[in-house]
C-alpha cells in the first residue's frame, strides 16, 4: 500500500527506509483530515538518513520538482508530524534536480545551450534553498582562507531565528554532505 507514496525512477524497488517513510506518509494521509486533501496526489522519490554529527542522524527526503510547491504548501505541518514518527530527528525535504555537464549536447531537434537551471552552481543554491525552505536566505559570503579553503556564510532572516537555531547544525551537515561545501549559518 506505500508503494503509492514512493515512485523511484526506472522503476527500482525502494528499500526498507523508504518504504518506511512512504509509509508515514500514507498514514498521515489516512488519519489527519486537515492534510488529507493536500498529501492526496503527492509522492517521493527517495529518502536517506544522513549521519549529522554526534550520534545523531536527519532524514533528507527528496521529492519530484514539479511537486515542490504543493510540498512547500504543507512543509510545516508535514515536517512536523513526520519528526514525531521518527523521534525527533530532524526532516529536510529537496526537490529532486538534474546536473547537465558542460559537454551536454541537445538532440537534432532542439538546438542551444544548456539550461541554467541544469548547472552545477544552479542546483546546490536550489539545495540550500529547499534546506532552509520555511527561512529566507538574505545573504551569501564566500570567505577564501589563506590555505585555500572556501568557507560560505549563509545569512538567514533574524525573525525565525527561534524557529531554526537548533536546525543550522542539521543545515550546514546536510548540505556538506550533498554538495562538499562548508557552509556557516548565521542570522541577520
Amino acid at each position: 500500500m506505500s508503494v503509492q507514496k514512493i515512485k523511484k525512477t526506472g522503476d527500482a524497488e525502494p528499500d526498507a527506509f523508504e518504504a518506511s517513510v512512504a509509509q508515514e506518509l500514507l498514514n498521515l494521509e489516512m488519519t489527519s483530515p486537515d492534510l488529507k486533501a493536500s498529501l492526496r496526489d503527492l509522492y517521493i522519490t527517495a529518502a536517506k538518513e544522513v549521519e549529522i554529527g554526534g550520534g545523531r542522524k536527519a532524514i533528507v527526503v527528496y521529492i519530484p520538482y514539479k511537486l515542490r510547491t504543493a510540498f512547500q504548501k504543507v512543509h510545516a505541518r508535514l515536517v512536523r508530524e513526520l519528526e514525531k514518527k521518527f523521534s525527533g530527528k530532524h526532516v529536510l525535504m529537496i526537490a529532486q534536480r538534474n546536473i547537465l555537464g558542460k559537454s551536454f549536447s541537445r538532440s537534432v531537434k532542439t538546438t542551444g545551450p544548456r539550461p541554467r537551471s541544469r548547472t552545477l552552481t544552479a542546483v546546490q543554491d536550489a539545495i540550500l534553498e529547499d534546506i532552509c525552505y520555511p527561512t529566507e536566505i538574505v545573504g551569501k559570503r564566500t570567505r577564501m582562507k589563506l590555505d585555500g579553503k572556501r568557507v560560505y556564510k549563509v545569512y538567514l532572516d533574524s525573525k525565525d531565528q527561534a524557529n531554526v537555531e537548533g536546525r543550522t547544525e542539521t543545515y550546514a551537515s546536510v548540505y556538506g554532505k550533498l554538495t562538499n561545501k562548508n557552509v556557516t549559518f548565521l542570522f541577520q
